[in-house]
């Protein structure tokens, strides 16, 4: 079975029971400033998730295009990817254990003829928290599977994302030893005492990886020889003239990261030095450096584009835009051959006294963008020496250091939705609102927003700086509306008619046949499904503290509220 097929499979059948399918959200989450992307499908369900009433209903399924970066180091294997699909369905409050466990089994073993004999399943064991999850295995007993493990936390209980939150057991379910799908059941709410208060709404929340899955029904323990994979790898093989028997780990990050940068780029990220940007530079460069060390010529034939050919011929049903992404690519491609020059010369430095440190040659590989490999390389052919164990030392302490940064960039939890970041979010509204009416341009729209407790940043189609008397005009534009003391009003409706109404919002194919609307007076009405407050007058004081340019023709506004 190949991955379209698949995916097909999946939807049809749930749709089959009762599931509305859900649209495949952004890459760039829309209203979780915890994270830097979407890294499963249940990421765009967040608010519906803590209770939001969702728009298609309480049953849903989809799959969603999903990126994880924790380990870049570690693709490479058979397994990992840093791009990948994840297939999911959901219950909002509607069904429990039984149906979820139930439709599962019958998904595998009747649409996918799976048998029955290589299944089997993990349930929770138990702990001080929560008793063990002996309602799953009953389930799965009356269902015929008879392979049930225990395990504990660790391996089978989800959450909460954060230190409060929805979390509860999960049941993951195996065939050949090989884990491919996982139950999770959000039963308890953990509150700020540490307590697990059984949850007022109960969510089930699955998730099947379409790369792993691929690979099974295709009989390899290697995903890169899926359909998904082959083409690419075998455009690696033709350009480099190197076989991918022989050089596994190389061509695999080649492949990995180059489909993660189309996708990453596509949905309007472009290479930088923070944040997004940064890891899809990082990506970009991991990439051409392996390519080096497989002797591809890299700006004779333009690498990277040849590549990124070979994923738009993959996923042709995402309409990645082309144009954009090789215009990236190529640019990065120059820029990086700069930096590698300037790298060469820096080395060149480094070496007059006969020998490169650890830091060194750690400012070599991160700034100039030089594996351990070729540093090697460099110092036998120059006598110059080097102990790779003294980089190797530096490299761990930047992990760490970069695993506590992004361990951060989690602690406010599952979206984070706490009393000031919800505050902030409805003053974005206003914000957005009156940038298009002192600027009086309708076609003013968001391009991007990250918001957390401390502040507003909203990213705007706009080509100039904008001037004193303008930031000031919209602040009292905003405090203006907050004075007046207006009630959020939220109203459910279709796509058509929110358009039809006036509402602003992307009117794209993220929203499904039904969307939220919330409107302040007649001063904002827009699409969204993040937390809002009750009332303007909750917002106290609105100050916008910086603007700056993002890029071609878009402007960034912080803001914060007193």
């Amino acid at each position: 079975m190949k991955r379209k097929e698949l995916i097909k499979k999946y939807i049809e059948f749930f749709k089959s029971k009762g599931h509305k399918e859900i649209k495949n959200s952004s890459l760039i989450p829309e209203n979780d400033p915890t994270v830097l992307f979407t890294t499963a499908g249940m990421h765009p369900l967040v608010p519906f998730l803590l209770g939001q009433p969702h728009p298609q209903g309480k049953k849903l399924v989809n799959v969603q295009r999903c990126i994880r970066t924790g380990d870049i180091e570690e693709v490479g294997n058979e397994t990992h990817h840093t791009f990948f699909e994840m297939l999911g369905n959901w219950s909002l409050g509607d069904y429990w254990k039984n149906k979820s466990l139930t439709d599962s089994h019958e998904f595998l073993t009747k649409v996918l003829k799976i048998s029955e004999e290589n299944i089997s399943v993990t349930c929770f064991k138990g702990n001080k928290d929560a008793p063990k999850d002996k309602e799953s295995e009953e389930i799965w007993r009356e269902i015929g599977i008879t392979n049930i493990r225990f395990l504990g936390k660790k391996d089978n209980w989800w959450g909460p994302a954060g230190n409060t939150g929805p979390c509860g057991p999960d049941s993951e379910i195996f065939v050949n030893n090989i884990e491919i799908w996982n139950n999770v059941f959000m039963q308890y709410n953990k509150d700020k005492k540490g307590n697990y208060l059984e949850a007022k709404q109960k969510n089930i929340d699955t998730g099947m990886g379409v790369e792993r899955t691929i690979a099974l029904l295709q009989g390899h323990s290697d995903n890169y020889l899926t359909d998904v994979w082959k083409p690419i790898i075998k455009e690696i093989e033709r350009l480099s003239n190197k076989s991918y028997e022989k050089n596994k780990k190389e061509i695999r990050i080649i492949a990995d990261h180059m489909k993660a940068a189309c996708f990453i780029i596509n949905d309007g990220i472009v290479p930088g030095n923070s944040e997004q940007g940064y890891v899809l530079r990082r990506l970009i460069r991991r990439a051409i450096r392996n390519l080096k060390k497989l002797e591809v010529k890299i700006l004779e034939i333009n690498i990277t584009g040849q590549i990124a050919k070979k994923v738009f011929k993959i996923y042709e049903d995402y309409n990645l835009n082309e144009k954009l992404i090789l215009n990236e690519l190529k640019k990065e491609e120059d820029k990086f051959q700069k930096t590698l020059d300037k790298g060469l010369k820096e080395f060149e430095k480094m070496s007059k006294n006969k020998l490169i440190d650890g830091k060194e040659s750690f400012l070599l590989f991160q700034s100039y963008g030089f594996p351990l490999e070729m540093i090697e390389e460099l110092s036998k052919e120059k006598q110059i020496k080097f102990n790779p164990k003294d980089f190797k030392k530096e490299f761990k302490k930047h992990q760490k250091l970069s695993r506590t940064a992004t361990a951060g960039k989690f602690k406010s939890g599952l979206a984070d939705n706490s009393e000031q970041t919800t505050k902030l979010h409805t003053a974005a509204h206003l914000l957005l609102s009156a940038i298009q009416r002192v600027l009086k341009n309708k076609d003013i729209h968001q391009k991007g927003s990250n918001i957390n407790p401390e502040r507003i940043r909203l990213d705007f189609n706009f080509d100039r700086k904008l001037t004193e008397q303008e930031i000031k005009d919209i602040e009292e534009s905003v405090n203006k509306q907050i004075k007046k003391a207006i009630p959020v009003n939220r109203q459910e409706m279709s796509l058509e008619h929110a358009k039809k109404s006036g509402a602003s919002g992307m009117f794209d194919e993220k929203y499904g046949s039904n969307v939220s609307i919330y409107t302040i007076g007649d001063f904002s009405k827009e699409i969204c499904t993040g937390p809002h407050i009750k009332n303007t007058k909750e917002l106290g004081k609105f100050k916008i503290t910086k603007q700056k340019s993002c890029g071609a023709g878009v402007r960034r506004i912080k803001a914060t509220l007193n």
